[in-house]
């Protein structure tokens, strides 16, 4: 942190070279193209204040800036520029919390777009998505450690017991995150068509939750892979308390270097750090694995739009190489590999429900987790949680489930059997 700190307090003092004038004219010229849903309100150094957005809506959040660095740093890039700001205490969120602002800002960027000098650097950020992106095998363990090696109290303080760290399903409203997780395992085997004895590979395997529930609830053998050397332990040790080491093995080894032959291959939250130029790679290599009979799943974060660039702020401080895919990205990349895409069901809002419910246990525990780490880590890890709920909601993102084979026949030709216990559950609950 301190390294990019001190990059931050340069870019400042560079910054501070400008007119004061221009800071705010840019801001504000951006603010008025784009905000045109809601109301957001701008409290600039000196405290003259400008309301935003669509009369009528309420009050709507406000954001008191402290210092005009911070203007021309959000007019050049509003994601990242506020986001720094905001972790550093050069602006507060008054009238509502981060969430709100959210929740306006990513709705308006997504309906209306960007405006000005910061449009000219996202699409150069377009331009330069290979590089950043650029996943070879040493670049993927450090992105990796970047956010998984984080220390395991943190993951504790939101997370579930079994530390999922993916997309819930919430087959009913109703759900506590304990039983939408449980649930989103359930659906993932059913697609998986899983007979005891079978060899599956778990690529991206976290904390292990997933294989071992695989393991103990359909007798299969998995291997899970990561690149985290946290969670390659705990995952370990779970497997040795329950039973299990001697069905689940997991390894630190990059899915590039997997040897062997698979009948199941599950990826579950990795494929959103593969990167766009290693699509063709992962997906022969998925086909190269999978057994001719197989079948293979992945669940990873997509959009619903165009391909486009990693939000800046996440790119930079959360998920380094990170990327969520076009289905178009993904396709043109499956019909390359020979694989066969068997279904793809697309999972929506699903997160947004997920990630509300981690922000209000991380909320909750803001005193341990600024324990921990700081009160910069934490408004950092607030901005993450409450800018990705919002960008589920109303943003355009979305889940993507999958189902290949290398044979047409490999899966069966009807959905029906994904949801023959979810129906013998509700005539169950109907007699009651």
């Amino acid at each position: 942190m301190s390294a990019q700190v001190a990059g931050a307090s340069s870019s400042l003092l560079a910054l501070n070279r400008f007119p004061p004038g221009v800071h705010v004219m840019l801001l504000d010229n951006l603010l008025s193209r784009v905000i045109r849903h809601g109301r957001l309100t701008i409290i600039y150094p000196g405290g003259r204040g400008r309301t935003y957005g669509e009369a009528g809506d309420g009050p709507g959040p406000t954001i008191r800036i402290h210092h005009r660095s911070v203007l021309m740093a959000a007019a050049l890039d509003p994601s990242l520029g506020f986001a720094e700001a905001y972790m550093d205490g050069r602006l507060t969120v008054e009238n509502g919390d981060v969430y709100d602002v959210c929740m306006i800002v990513v709705h308006n960027f997504e309906k209306v777009g960007l405006a000005g000098a910061s449009r000219l650097k996202l699409a150069l950020r377009h331009l330069l998505r290979p590089i950043e992106q650029l996943n070879r095998a040493r670049a993927s363990r450090r992105n990796v450690a970047h956010h998984y090696d984080l220390s395991g109290a943190l993951y504790d303080l939101f997370l579930d017991a079994d530390r999922q760290y993916s997309c819930a399903y919430f087959a009913r409203p109703d759900m506590t995150l304990e039983e939408a997780q449980a649930a989103k395992k359930a659906h993932i085997a059913r697609k998986l068509r899983l007979e005891p004895g079978m060899r599956v590979l778990d690529i991206g395997s976290g904390w292990g939750g997933l294989a071992l529930s695989l393991a103990r609830d359909h007798g299969v053998d998995v291997t899970g892979i990561t690149l985290s050397t946290e969670q390659l332990a705990l995952a370990r040790q779970r497997a040795a308390k329950a039973g299990l080491a001697d069905r689940v093995k997991f390894e630190l080894i990059d899915y590039r270097a997997v040897t062997g032959r698979f009948d199941r291959i599950v990826s579950v939250g990795m494929f959103e750090h593969v990167g766009v130029g290693f699509y063709d790679i992962f997906f022969n290599k998925v086909r190269d694995l999978l057994a001719d009979d197989g079948a293979a799943m992945l669940h990873t974060i997509g959009r619903t739009g165009s391909p486009g660039p990693t939000n800046s702020f996440i790119a930079k401080y959360i998920f380094p190489g990170g990327y969520t895919p076009a289905l178009s990205e993904v396709m043109t990349s499956v019909e390359r590999s020979g694989l066969i895409a068997a279904d793809v069901e697309i999972l929506r809002l699903h997160y947004a429900e997920t990630l509300k419910e981690w922000r209000r246990r991380f909320l909750a525990n803001w005193d341990k987790a600024e324990a921990l780490y700081d009160a910069r880590f934490c408004r950092m890890w607030d901005l993450y949680l409450a800018s990705c709920e919002a960008s589920f909601r109303v943003g355009g993102q979305v889940v993507f489930q999958f189902q290949f084979g290398r044979d047409v026949a490999s899966l069966p030709i009807t959905r029906d059997y994904l949801y023959v216990h979810d129906n013998r559950e509700n005539t169950r609950l109907a007699a009651q």
